[in-house]
This record gives C-alpha cells, sequence and structure tokens, in this order.
C-alpha cells in the first residue's frame, strides 16, 4: 500500500474492470500488470525499472504486438524531450500539416504518407495531446533479444518516466492504444489477425 494517496494496484485492479480487462498479480520479479483485448489484439499494461547504480528509475508501458505488412515505423514524442531519438530505421522528421500538433510534437517515420494518414484521425491527435511527457513508436523486433518474435510482428509501444495512478489517463492511454491499432489496421499496416507470439513472458 502506498503512503499517500491510492495504491497502483487499486488504480490498476479499477482500470482493468472498467475496460474488460484482467489483472495479473506480481510474481517474484515479475510485477503486477493489466491485460485486455482491443480486437485480435492483446495490450499489456506493466512497469519496469531500471537500476542507474545508486538509484532506480521506474517507467509505465503499454505494449501490443502486431503483425506488419508492410514494414511501417514511426516514433512521437514531445518536443525537446527525446532530441536525439528516432535516427534508426531511416526514420525522418516529418510534419502532417496540423500546425498546433506539429509545433507539439516531433514524429519521425519511414513513410510520410503512411503516417500522415494515421494522424489525420483527429481522435488519435487528441489523445495523444492528453499524453504528458509521453513517447509513443512502433517498436521493430530486431535488436532486442526475443527470439520468439517472428520477422513480421512488431509492437505499439509506449512509455513515460514513473508509475501512472491516475486512471482516467490510463483509460484515455488504452484508447489511444484500441484508435492506433484499429486506424494501422485501416491504412494497411496492421493484419487484423491475432499475432503468433506470446510476448507476455
Amino acid at each position: 500500500m502506498e503512503l499517500f494517496g491510492t495504491s497502483k494496484r487499486e488504480v490498476w485492479k479499477k482500470f482493468a474492470e472498467e475496460i474488460k480487462g484482467n489483472y495479473v498479480q506480481g510474481v517474484l520479479r515479475r510485477g503486477d500488470k493489466v491485460e485486455a483485448y482491443v480486437d485480435n489484439w492483446l495490450v499489456i499494461l506493466d512497469t519496469y525499472t531500471v537500476s542507474t547504480g545508486k538509484s532506480s528509475i521506474t517507467h509505465t508501458r503499454m505494449r501490443a504486438t502486431f503483425v506488419n505488412l508492410d514494414n511501417f515505423y514511426f516514433r512521437i514524442y514531445r518536443s525537446g524531450v527525446f532530441s536525439e531519438m528516432g535516427k534508426m530505421l531511416g526514420m525522418k522528421d516529418i510534419s502532417i500539416g496540423y500546425k498546433e500538433f506539429d509545433d507539439t510534437f516531433v514524429i519521425k517515420s519511414n513513410n510520410e504518407e503512411k503516417i500522415k494518414l494515421l494522424f489525420e484521425n483527429e481522435s488519435i491527435r487528441s489523445l495523444m495531446e492528453n499524453q504528458q511527457h509521453s513517447n509513443l513508436q512502433i517498436k521493430g523486433n530486431g535488436g532486442r533479444g526475443k527470439k520468439h518474435f517472428t520477422d513480421d510482428v512488431d509492437e505499439l509501444y509506449f512509455e513515460v518516466i514513473g508509475v501512472i495512478r491516475d486512471i482516467e489517463r490510463l483509460k484515455e492511454l488504452y484508447e489511444l492504444f484500441a484508435k492506433v491499432l484499429q486506424e494501422l489496421c485501416n491504412i494497411g499496416t496492421a493484419s487484423a489477425e491475432t499475432p503468433k507470439v506470446d510476448f507476455r513472458v
């Protein structure tokens, strides 16, 4: 139980109930998490901790695997936060044509046409604007050491420093994932099938 305010466990259990998901109690070194489906895609909310020697930093993340049909990748984050990110995979800075959004975010992608199609969706732009200090991307399977991933499976991946205990923010984050996954399917990037991998390990 947290010393001040509502505990992470209470918030995440309530969040799981409201999105009709499943709260999974942590065991041993694996922390607790929430699992829920958007159509055929499994979405997982959890935390991980990085040791910096004398201290450690905890991150909240949300992930969903999908079959990537055209190797489309992107990364979006608020201006001035991750200035060196997105140089891999041939990604370049892109303006999508919505001035306020372009001024707020750095958008990098390997496919300018696809990223503009994705962010034509007003709901996605609005939900992204509501996530403070965030980093959303399609994370390629190469180089992450997950040998059980097949070459065509990638992750929609969000992370932020700290533990999110705001249930409304969590619900908006889950809605953002739902909208992005569905739009990726609409524009021909994501397959509607369930990926034949188990990324819960």
